[in-house]
């Protein structure tokens, strides 16, 4: 192995170790947590953590295991399975963060109307959706022996190493990543974009409101105008903030490999390998980012994990001074 695919090894190490212990933290608070349960959100974000850890546990170690030593781990028939798994995981939660950027738009645009807009059973409708057209294009992937180990990867993925059927494993890439990536890189800027007018729009109603208390207090004190009008500023970048987070980290994870893909459709031009290895791990990065771009950073979550810590503490303390008091009491001599 030379230097790069080394520090390629680590940096596929990393992603793992942080997608499995993120995602797992985020599962535990949305089992310990009764309120994150209830919301509709909650259930978007526990599909998207389901696909990232089964994508962490099943597809990112045989990666790994490929990089390492240049060769396809398991059978043909293994690989055809962990690649029909990474294609339906990988759609889905594409999908996924879709379907939190419908919810956050309706949230925001139709505040009133949300609860009626989508209920439990809604999101259960959404979800069923996701998992057949995940389902359906891993299905048809499988069926048409065009998932199996591909060296420019290291992975088990799409690929077809017969020249017989190339045109149409051409046309179903393109379609492929057509309906999941574009797809869902569509649905993310157009109703992030509608919520940042609409966040934008109340922030310019609460920077009239201010100013002219401002205006008013005539006595107020300098420094808190100035803390006022710094507050202004924060408010006004927090959510164009947020929401290049949620684009940015999709097309910066995602896009590389997508593109990669579908240049390597035209044999003419070349792909340095070490670079399809970087692209892929680019796309494991994202089940690794996700937890804390739509979980662990906010308020409630962050709650969930003080609270969990400190009972956690709290018993192991109650554990120390019980087994110090039974101590002491052993250490007490007995009269006969």
């Amino acid at each position: 192995m030379d230097t790069a695919e080394v520090i390629l090894s680590v940096l596929v190490v990393v992603i793992i170790i942080v997608s499995l212990l993120s995602n797992v933290l985020v599962l535990i608070c949305f089992l310990y947590n009764p309120e994150i349960r209830k919301q509709v959100p909650g259930l978007f974000n526990l599909n998207l953590t389901f696909c990232n850890l089964l994508l962490t546990v099943s597809n990112m170690p045989l990666t790994l295991v490929g990089l390492v030593s240049k060769a396809q781990p398991g059978g043909d028939g293994f690989c055809q399975i962990v690649g029909f798994l990474e294609t339906f995981l990988s759609t889905n939660s594409m999908l996924s963060m879709a379907a939190l950027s419908i919810d956050r738009w309706i949230a925001v645009v139709f505040p009133l109307r949300y609860h009626s807009k989508m209920r439990h059973k809604d999101a259960a409708f959404v979800l069923a959706y996701t998992w057949a057209h995940s389902m359906s294009f891993s299905t048809v992937a499988a069926c048409l022996s065009w998932v199996g180990y591909h060296r420019l990867y290291a992975s088990c993925t799409l690929s077809n190493p017969r020249a017989s059927n190339r045109t149409q494993f051409v046309v179903f890439t393109i379609f492929f990543h057509s309906f999941t990536f574009l797809l869902s890189f569509i649905v993310l800027c157009v109703t992030y974009l509608k919520v940042l007018k609409v966040a934008r729009f109340h922030c310019k109603r609460i920077d009239v409101i201010t100013m002219q208390t401002l205006v008013l207090l005539v006595d107020i004190h300098p420094s808190v105008r100035q803390r006022c009008l710094e507050e202004q500023k924060r408010r006004r970048q927090r959510a164009t903030r947020k929401i290049s987070t949620f684009i940015g980290t999709f097309m910066l994870c995602f896009a590389p490999y997508v593109i990669t893909r579908i240049v390597e459709l035209f044999p003419a031009v070349p792909i340095n390998p070490h670079w399809g290895i970087v692209s892929k791990c680019l796309a494991y990065s994202k089940a690794a980012c996700d937890p804390f771009v739509y979980s662990l950073l906010r308020h409630q979550y962050k709650k969930t994990c003080t609270d969990i810590i400190n009972k956690l503490l709290k018993r192991s303390s109650l554990n120390a001074s019980g087994r110090q008091h039974e101590s002491q009491v052993n250490s007490i001599p007995t009269v006969e």
